[in-house]
């Protein structure tokens, strides 16, 4: 039985947040139970964009700077990575307040675009993965809640595409072309493969209607956890009141059967309808996961990336 762990939070406060994290993390028996002595730990943000600050774009520095403290208390090595479509996961990171945090804990930062594992899948055979976080002894998956205006909401699975070089995003966009279901299969294969030892979403304050990054803050007061991000995920659209056959990434996991039935959810804490938000906005309309490019520039880009591609150093089926 899948566990995930909800709770009721409402500030920032680096040492409020330190015990909403460790009353979060106890029914799933600690950080302790996560990281052991020794382990590198990749601690997976969603590092966005460094172009709104303000709007709630990313998963907050104060997250990742308290789970940095724990791992470290647990004996594990932690360091921080992700792979931005746009500029490096340092910059995003910066513009977002992230620099007094990375001083202070003397925390690394990696960008995911060095080498690259494939992932064994007949369906997704070009799909390649960062080779830092496909190495890493833990994986902590740290997203935020967000609106999304191709996949209607962004939650743990879609966050842990941050772990395919950052170009490469834009091809499994135009591979998909307008197939938002064939994009949310390879999202849940991404995330198969990752399976991260931990999932903690920020849900203190989150980001509806145009997101991932076009919409506006909203204060939902809600931390969750889990060491099933697919469970994760339909918790949190649970609470959303968001049909999740509307979440290509939420439909795809319940099709493949990696998805429990809600009703097998066990919740330690918070129950899901103690947190329910029922005016959440979700966007406007969608966009077409191809971004509507040109048929012409999809399939030059497709022959040119399938012709030039390196070759994968090693092959995975799941961590």
């Amino acid at each position: 039985m899948a566990t995930v762990s909800l709770i009721r939070a409402e500030s920032y406060d680096r040492q409020q947040l330190q015990k909403s994290l460790e009353t979060l993390l106890k029914p799933l028996g600690g950080i302790s139970a996560i990281v052991k002595p020794g382990d590198r730990v990749l601690l997976k943000p969603n590092l966005l964009t460094g172009a709104r600050p303000t709007k709630e774009c990313v998963t907050r520095p104060e997250l990742v700077y308290c789970v940095a403290k724990m791992v470290i208390e647990a004996g594990g090595k932690p360091f921080m990575g992700d792979g931005p479509a746009f500029g490096s996961a340092r910059g995003v990171a910066e513009a977002n307040g992230y620099k007094p945090i990375l001083e202070e804990l003397n925390l690394p930062v990696v960008e995911f675009h060095g080498k690259r594992y494939q992932t064994v899948s007949q369906e997704f055979n070009h799909l390649l993965l960062s080779k830092e976080a496909m190495e890493a002894d833990v994986v902590i998956n740290l997203p935020k809640v967000k609106s999304h205006v191709q996949l209607t909401m962004t939650l743990g699975v879609k966050n842990l595409f941050g772990c395919v070089p950052g170009k490469m995003k834009a091809w499994w966009h135009t591979e998909a072309g307008k197939d938002a279901s064939r994009f949310g299969q390879m999202l849940v294969e991404t995330a198969r493969a990752v399976n991260p030892n931990l999932t903690i979403v920020d849900g203190i304050i989150g980001h509806e209607g145009n997101g991932p990054s076009g919409g506006e803050p909203r204060f939902l007061g809600v931390l969750a956890a889990s060491q099933d991000v697919f469970a994760l995920d339909l918790a949190m659209l649970e609470i959303l009141n968001v049909d999740p056959a509307l979440v290509p990434t939420a439909a795809a996991s319940i099709k493949l059967g990696l998805c429990p039935n809600f009703a097998d959810i066990n919740f330690p804490l918070e129950k899901p309808a103690d947190l329910q938000i029922n005016d959440w906005k979700l966007p406007e309309a969608l966009v077409p996961i191809d971004f509507g490019l040109p048929r012409v520039i999809r399939s030059t880009f497709k022959h040119l990336y399938i012709r030039f591609i390196k070759e994968p150093m090693k092959v995975y089926s799941t961590r």
